[in-house]
């Protein structure tokens, strides 16, 4: 259950937008459900805090974007911010002036983030390199890469921008039904294939000219109005070699070979958080909480697991022999790959996890509501 939704008419772009709570699983109130009691902590895992910093309140789908150095990010006033990965020192800071409504993409050199007034921002180094208006809102993070900037718009528009320059190389925009979720989607880069998640469909495309190359139906729109009708695709994917695993709003997990674009499998599934994987199998969070590992090869059923049920959890990350899922209280749990048993937990400041968790080097970083940042370090 969604734990609060409001829909907004965006005259100018001609749809309309659901707002949900990313992290929310359950529905707030007197009413909620019990979230599991936790039970002491085991401690399987030996794992540290090694430095904390501080980036401002975090009120948008701030996607942490990580490489073995470093980890940029940004709080919603504005910041942008890269940090040394395993110490927690600034690399680079830089106010852009101006509330965030997606970010932070990166590829390592070039940086960039969309405001709440739709306007690209692009960086390099801490340096603003160039700013362009957008014709429509954005809630997913830009995608950098091979000195391209990709903008998947809430009117399903994916345009392509000259990292150096900001000048537009190309823009296609697809039909799609007129609920867009208000919360991140799916964008990344396959070998040679730019793959984007619009409405219930991955898509592939020519990054050099915007063609698209391949049409994968993960989730059909049902129901009698736009709500019911919704499965837009949110982010945080599994990628094993050329396939990549997706969930469909409230409607539908599954998986396409990117190489051809035939959806491997597809099953009936009930979340709003993306999804992570190994080479064997695949791991999400239903709406109720319930952890769910399906086969990689075939989508049938791993394990499940009730320990963190209605406990707000956000999207998995595989790390090492663990699963770690962030929940709405600011607690990190690892669960082990195998079958969901807990291993350990760590806290942070108490406000809800905000981003999917990151490895950064052999850092662990964690962002909270309250802008907390968190880098953990195995023992």
């Amino acid at each position: 259950m969604m734990s609060r939704f409001a829909v907004n008419r965006t005259l100018k772009a001609g749809l309309c937008v659901l707002a949900i709570g990313a992290l929310c699983a359950c529905a707030s109130g007197s009413n909620a459900p019990k979230p599991a009691e936790l039970g002491p902590n085991l401690g399987l895992l030996g794992v540290r805090t090694a430095w904390t910093g501080q980036i401002g309140k975090v009120d948008f789908p701030l996607s942490v974007n990580a490489t073995a150095t470093a980890v940029t990010l940004a709080g919603s006033e504005g910041l942008v911010t890269s940090l040394d990965a395993k110490t927690g020192a600034a690399l680079w800071r830089i106010n852009i002036g101006a509330q965030i409504a997606a970010g932070v993409g990166s590829d390592g050199h070039f940086a960039a983030v969309v405001t709440r007034e739709n306007q690209l921002v692009t960086m390099e180094a801490g340096r603003e390199l160039w700013r362009v208006r957008l014709s429509s809102q954005v809630f997913t993070s830009p995608l950098v890469a091979g000195e391209r900037v990709f903008v998947l718009g809430a009117d399903r528009t994916l345009s392509a921008f000259d990292a150096r320059t900001g000048k537009k190389l190309w823009s296609n925009q697809r039909p799609g039904e007129a609920l867009v979720l208000r919360q991140a989607g799916v964008l990344l880069a396959v070998n040679n294939t730019l793959v984007a998640g619009l409405a219930g469909r991955l898509v592939g495309f020519n990054p050099l000219n915007g063609n698209v190359v391949w049409d994968a139906p993960l989730a059909t729109p049902r129901g009698t109005n736009d709500i019911e009708r919704l499965v837009d695709l949110v982010a945080g994917v599994s990628r094993e070699s050329s396939v990549v695993c997706a969930r469909a709003f409230q409607a539908a997990v599954g998986c396409v070979n990117t190489e051809d674009g035939k959806v491997s499998w597809k099953h009936s599934a009930s979340g709003s958080v993306g999804l992570s994987g190994d080479d064997k199998q695949v791991y999400g969070v239903e709406s109720d909480g319930k952890l769910m590992a399906w086969k990689l090869a075939d989508g049938t059923e791993a394990w499940s697991s009730d320990r963190l049920r209605y406990r707000q959890l956000g999207a998995p990350l595989v790390l090492g022999r663990s699963v770690v899922v962030g929940d709405g209280t600011g607690l990190i749990h690892f669960v082990a790959r195998t079958d969901g048993t807990p291993l350990t937990r760590l806290s942070t400041d108490g406000s809800a996890i905000a981003a999917t968790p990151v490895l950064g080097g052999t850092t662990l970083v964690a962002v909270t509501r309250n802008g907390g940042v968190f880098g953990f370090q195995p023992e």
